[in-house]
C-alpha cells in the first residue's frame, strides 16, 4: 500500500479569502456568527445558527447560557478539546512503535500480522491468512509498513491531513473515520487481490481521511482544486504497476472516507450522532459481508 503525500498549500482564488484570526496562514470563507471574525475549521464551534469563534463561546456570547454552561462543539458535533491533534499524535506514535517492532523482530512479525488471504508460510510452517480465521489481519496490517520511506510518507500525510480533520470532527468521530476507512481498504484488498499476495500499510485509512477532507472542504465552500489535484496525483501512483501498490486498499479507504465524511458534516443536528455512527456501522457491515464472501471462495 502506497504512501499518500500530505496536502500542500493550494493556489489562491483570484479574489483571496480572508485568513483565520487565530491562524493567519489559513484562508477561510467562514465567519463567527457573533463577532464576524473569520475562523478556520479548527476554530469553528457549532452554534444554534452557524459557527462561533472560541472567544465568543468562552464568554457565553450569543448562546443564551452562562459561560461554561454549554459544551463547545466542532462542525461535526464533536467536543472541542485543548489539543485538537491528540489522536493524530497517538496514531503516529503507534505506527512508529509497531514499525520499530518490525525492525527488531524481523520478517516473522510481518508474516503473522500482514494482510494475507490464504497462503502457506514456510517460516511459520502452516497455512496462514484471513480465510483461515485470522480476521485480525484486516486491522493489524493497517499499522505495518514495508520500509522507512513508506512509513515516513504515510506519517507525514497523517499529520498534515489528519490533524486539521481531527480538529474539525472531534476525537471520537475522527477515530471512527480512520478505523472504518482502514478496514474498508483491507476488506476490498482481501476480496479482490490474489490470496497469496501480502499487503500492509496505513494508506487505506489515510485515503479515507483524504476523502473526508474533500467532503469537508466542499461543505465549507473552500477551493477544491488542491485536494482534487492531490487525489489525482495519488491515484496515478496507485495504478502505476511499477510501484506494486495494493490499489484496492486505496480505493476502498477513499470510498469509505467519502461516505462517512458526508455523514459526519451533513447529518442534521437533531439526530446527528445516530446518523454519523449509523453510517459507520453500515460501512462495517459491508466490510463483514465482503470478508465473508471472500472467505467462502477460499475455504
Amino acid at each position: 500500500m502506497d504512501q499518500a503525500p500530505g496536502s500542500p498549500q493550494g493556489p489562491q482564488d483570484a479574489q483571496s479569502l480572508p485568513t483565520c484570526y487565530r491562524h493567519p496562514d489559513r484562508e477561510t470563507g467562514i465567519r463567527c456568527t457573533r463577532c464576524e471574525r473569520p475562523i478556520c475549521p479548527e476554530c469553528m464551534v457549532s452554534a444554534s445558527v452557524g459557527f462561533q469563534c472560541p472567544e465568543c463561546v468562552r464568554n457565553g456570547s450569543g448562546t443564551g447560557h452562562a459561560p461554561g454552561a454549554s459544551t463547545p462543539r466542532t462542525i461535526a458535533g464533536g467536543t472541542i478539546t485543548a489539543d485538537p491533534r491528540f489522536l493524530t499524535k497517538i496514531l503516529i506514535g503507534l505506527n512508529v512503535a509497531v514499525f520499530l517492532l518490525q525492525l527488531s523482530i524481523g520478517e516473522r512479525f510481518d508474516e503473522r500480522f500482514e494482510l494475507l488471504g490464504s497462503a502457506y508460510i514456510p517460516g511459520l510452517g502452516s497455512v496462514e491468512g484471513v480465510a483461515e480465521g485470522q480476521w485480525y489481519r484486516l486491522l493489524t496490517s493497517m499499522f505495518l509498513h514495508g520500509s522507512i520511506i513508506h512509513i515516513i510518507f504515510n506519517m507525514l500525510s497523517l499529520w498534515w491531513i489528519g490533524g486539521p480533520l481531527e480538529a474539525a470532527l472531534g476525537r471520537a468521530r475522527y477515530l471512527a473515520l480512520y478505523a472504518v476507512s482502514g478496514l474498508a481498504g483491507s476488506a476490498l484488498t482481501y476480496l479482490i487481490a490474489a490470496p497469496n499476495q501480502p499487503s500492509l500499510g496505513a494508506s487505506g485509512a489515510i485515503f479515507g481521511l483524504f476523502g473526508a477532507t474533500a467532503v469537508l472542504m466542499r461543505r465549507l465552500n473552500y477551493d477544491m482544486r488542491p485536494i482534487i489535484a492531490l487525489l489525482v496525483i495519488n491515484m496515478i501512483f496507485t495504478f502505476n504497476p511499477g510501484f506494486n501498490i495494493a490499489w484496492q486498499a486505496h480505493v476502498g479507504g477513499l470510498v469509505a472516507g467519502v461516505v462517512i465524511g458526508y455523514a459526519m458534516v451533513h447529518a442534521p443536528r437533531e439526530r446527528r450522532s445516530l446518523i454519523q455512527y449509523g453510517v459507520c456501522a453500515l460501512v462495517l457491515v459491508v466490510v463483514v459481508v465482503m470478508t465473508l464472501i471472500r472467505t467462502g471462495q477460499l475455504v
